[in-house]
C-alpha cells in the first residue's frame, strides 16, 4: 500500500492524473506517511514549485456485514487532522460518480471512501453524461424541522430510515443532512439547519473516540 502511493504520489508530481487504489480502506494504514507527509505536503514544503494535486486515492470504507476487524472500519478521521487532504464519502452511485469526478480534477489530493456495502445494496441509474458535484458541499436529503441528522456514506441510508420511524411512531418532522466531504466539512450548511431546528445528533460508523462526529457537534455546539 506503501507503494501505491508512493507511486501514484510521484505520477501526479510529474504531472499526470494519478487514480491510485487500495483495495481496503481498512489496508490503508501502511500508506499513511505517504499520503500524510508527502501528498498533502508537497506544495507547502516546495513553496509552491511542485504539487500533486492531481492524485485521487480510492479505497473502500465502513462495514459490509461480514469481514471482521480487517473489513469493517472507518478511518476517514485519522486523515481530517491533516491539512491538504480532502476526504470524500458518497452514499450511492449518484453522487460516486459526481464526487470521484470532483476529485479527479481538483488541485488538491483527494481521498475517496467507497462504502463497500453499496456496491451491492445501491441500485439506481446514473447518468451518462459528465457532470460534477462540488467538494465541500453537504446535500439535505429530507427536510424537517425538529431535529438535525447528519451522517455519511452507508449510515445516510440508515438516518432517513431513522427519520421516517420517528415521523410513523413520535410525528416526529427530522432532517437528514448527508455530508459528502469530511474535509473540508459544510459547516454552514449544517449550522443553519441546527438554527432551524435548535437539536443535532450526528451518526456515524467509525468509533466513537475521536470519531468525526465529534468535531462536527463541537463546532455547532
Amino acid at each position: 500500500m506503501n507503494g501505491i502511493a508512493g507511486f501514484g504520489i510521484g505520477v501526479a508530481a510529474a504531472g499526470a492524473t494519478a487514480i491510485a487504489e487500495i483495495q481496503f480502506g481498512d489496508y490503508i494504514f501502511p500508506a499513511y506517511d505517504q499520503l500524510v507527509n508527502e501528498a498533502a505536503k508537497f506544495r507547502y514544503r516546495s513553496g509552491n514549485q511542485f504539487d500533486c494535486g492531481k492524485l485521487t486515492v480510492r479505497t473502500t470504507w465502513g462495514a459490509v456485514g461480514h469481514g471482521a476487524l480487517y473489513h469493517s472500519q472507518s478511518p476517514e478521521a485519522n486523515f481530517t487532522h491533516t491539512p491538504g487532504l480532502k476526504l470524500v464519502v458518497p452514499r450511492g452511485p449518484i453522487q460516486a460518480k459526481g464526487l470521484l469526478l470532483s476529485c479527479i480534477r481538483d488541485p488538491n489530493p483527494c481521498i475517496f471512501f467507497e462504502p463497500k456495502i453499496l456496491y451491492r445494496l445501491a441500485a439506481e441509474d446514473v447518468p451518462t453524461g459528465d457532470y460534477t458535484i462540488p467538494l465541500g458541499q453537504a446535500e439535505t436529503v429530507r427536510t424537517g424541522n425538529d431535529l438535525t441528522l447528519v451522517a455519511w456514506g452507508t449510515q445516510v441510508h440508515v438516518a432517513l430510515e431513522a427519520a421516517q420511524m420517528a415521523k410513523d411512531k413520535l410525528s416526529a418532522d427530522v432532517e437528514v443532512i448527508d455530508l459528502q466531504t469530511i474535509q473540508p466539512w459544510d459547516e454552514d450548511h449544517v449550522v443553519e439547519s441546527v438554527q432551524k431546528t435548535g437539536r443535532l445528533i450526528v451518526t456515524h460508523e467509525a468509533p466513537i473516540s475521536s470519531g468525526f462526529g465529534a468535531e462536527i457537534a463541537s463546532t455547532v455546539q
